[in-house]
């Protein structure tokens, strides 16, 4: 197959989208298939992999991102080519593939990868919420509706959309893994390059740094384990625009001691940092299927998070990790868990390891393959162009 992954920002951009459609274009390919990636900033970045696809856009600030409304004519024609296109965000992507795909009897697939409805908020507090609300009520249905099929990386983000009126296909497959990197690796970060010693209980968290994962709250939460357990340290692996409010948080808050910054690290170098870790935490509630908390799990790590759709789906309470409440209290207590029993603390991170291989990108991949020749099949038979589309899927399949 042809397949055209349909994105508003790619590589050198670090985002778990970003590495998601760069892990499935990889395994995609080594099983026979032909996958491009249309997106922005043409010019901008020399492209270390072939077929990339970029079309010139207007940077938006240093966000990674761009913004156009067209494609350039070569991309426009290379899309037009395509079996079936993937479109990875719904309103700049999602245009662009309803405007250039459906016309033609182009399936289209849309991976919804983020609660925009919690975004809006992080990143527009200066917006009304019904205003917000509306807007995504207004537009997301309408959206959906014009697509061929919607796959939701987690039971908790299908009952979410399913909220939001779409009645669209809804097919659940989980955002995959190379886990072989995460429970390979042969040697851990060195503790000594952040202060920390070998009797330290030492907690991660690896993402963006951004208002949507609720860092603030994280570090209020860390604060009250901190004061009673000194020998528990907290390590930010990532970068972003909050990042100078936190660091500005840690000192005010007298954590210079217990917290370090370890910046952007590049995605292939994170394997020791979870290694030399001894327990996963994160305080959002926006993920829909969070790569961080699968990697932690694969690398071992037993995995503190929020009741929430997506990390509630990847973590097993007192299983591979512990879920708490989104309330200080709730939160401080099993933060305090993890850090005093050790035992547990070893079984849940034995028990993630385990877990985490369903989540594998061999696996995830071929389920997505699996959706795409569907789909095609089913588009084709519906537009009346079933013997054309065939004839090229077949001949793509017999190439493998």
């Amino acid at each position: 197959m042809r397949i055209g992954m349909i994105a508003d920002a790619y590589k050198p951009h670090v985002s778990g989208v970003t590495n998601h459609i760069a892990l499935n274009k990889q395994f995609m390919e080594a099983a026979g298939h032909e996958v491009l990636v249309f997106t922005f900033g043409e010019g901008e970045h020399p492209d270390d992999e072939p077929n990339v696809i970029r079309s010139r856009g207007v940077p938006l600030v240093d966000s990674g991102f761009y913004f156009n409304v067209s494609y350039t004519n070569e991309a426009r024609k290379l899309l037009h080519s395509m079996d079936i296109v993937h479109v990875h965000q719904p309103f700049l992507s999602g245009t662009l593939a309803l405007r250039y795909c459906k016309p033609r009897g182009i399936p289209i697939v849309f991976t919804n990868h983020t609660r925009y409805d919690l975004y809006y908020r992080a990143y527009l507090p200066m917006l009304p919420e019904s205003l917000g609300e509306a807007f995504l009520q207004a537009y997301l249905p309408t959206f959906f509706r014009a697509i061929d099929k919607v796959i939701a990386p987690s039971e908790g983000l299908r009952q979410v959309l399913r909220g939001y009126g779409v009645t669209t296909p809804i097919e659940l497959i989980p955002n995959g893994v190379d886990i072989q990197p995460f429970q390979q690796a042969a040697m851990p970060q060195e503790r000594a390059q952040f202060g920390f010693g070998d009797d330290d209980i030492v907690l991660l968290y690896v993402g963006r740094l951004g208002p949507e994962k609720n860092l603030p709250f994280l570090l209020r939460c860390f604060a009250g384990t901190f004061e009673a357990y000194a020998n528990v340290r907290l390590l930010i692996v990532g970068d972003g625009p909050e990042r100078d409010n936190l660091e500005d948080r840690v000192q005010h808050m007298g954590l210079e001691e217990g917290v370090r910054f370890a910046g952007l690290v590049p995605y292939e170098q994170l394997p020791p940092y979870l290694l030399m870790a001894d327990a996963f935490v994160t305080a959002s509630v926006s993920e829909v299927h969070p790569l961080t908390v699968i990697e932690a799990m694969a690398a071992g790590l037993p995995v503190l998070g929020i009741e929430s759709p997506g990390v509630s789906d990847s973590v097993i309470d007192g299983q591979t990790g512990l879920l708490a409440k989104n309330a200080l209290p709730s939160f401080t207590a099993k933060m305090v868990r993890l850090v005093t029993e050790h035992e547990a603390r070893r079984k849940m991170g034995a028990q993630a390891r385990e877990h985490a291989k369903q989540y594998d990108i061999g696996r995830t991949s071929k389920m997505l393959l699996d959706c795409y020749e569907e789909l095609v099949v089913d588009v084709a038979r519906r537009n009346g162009s079933l013997g054309g589309r065939l004839r090229r899927l077949f001949k793509g399949l017999r190439e493998k």
